[in-house]
């Protein structure tokens, strides 16, 4: 069997997808959250340029990504070694190069990848503002906008979360945005 075909065999896995959605948005909320403490943070320090605060949140994007991959390709080496050996002492037979454990591989980078691109991504749209900053906008509506692009990112992973899950999406939209709002405000009143 190709690489693609396991990769295709692997992503129609409810299971694997499941873990998979779990780690991307946790992760992708974790990244979110840190770009918006990141945002508020510099300008409320006296950042002088959108180039400095995206330098900023590009360092905070290579150690949330790092983590979350590098975490996660370890704890699930870990779960999946011992469920082989789980399955090994019940079958009395070696599981080493059988479908079970490439399957067992391939997840955990399925695992790892989603586990990477959450906060990479939650991090990049948040920063987007930045981008345009001494053209379009000043620091302080750079600032703005990336806060409300961050709360929009959250409320889509609450919506997609609220959507699968059968709740109604608009709620769970709304407490996941109110995670980026608590986040800012606090900032706001941090000393110094």
């Amino acid at each position: 069997m190709s690489a693609l075909d396991r990769a295709r065999r692997l992503l129609g896995k409810e299971d694997v997808l499941s873990i998979a959605r779990r780690y991307f948005v946790s992760n992708g909320f974790d990244g979110t959250l840190t770009a918006i403490g990141v945002v508020v943070g510099a300008v409320l320090s006296g950042v002088p340029d959108g180039a400095t605060v995206l330098k900023i949140g590009a360092g905070a994007a290579v150690g949330l990504g790092t983590s979350a991959v590098w975490s996660v390709w370890e704890i699930e080496r870990a779960e999946t070694r011992a469920e082989i050996r789980r399955v090994e002492r019940a079958m009395l037979t070696d599981l080493d190069d059988t479908r079970i454990q490439r399957e067992q591989s391939g997840a955990r980078i399925v695992h790892a990848v989603a586990s990477g691109l959450g906060p990479l991504i939650g991090i990049l749209i948040t920063l987007l503002p930045f981008l345009v900053e001494g053209t379009v906008f000043s620091m302080v509506e750079a600032a703005l906008a990336s806060v409300a692009l961050g709360i929009a990112v959250l409320g889509a992973f609450g919506a997609y979360m609220g959507s699968i899950s059968g709740q109604r999406w608009y709620v769970a939209a709304a407490r996941m945005g109110l995670a980026g709002l608590v986040v800012a405000v606090i900032n706001v009143f941090l000393p110094g």
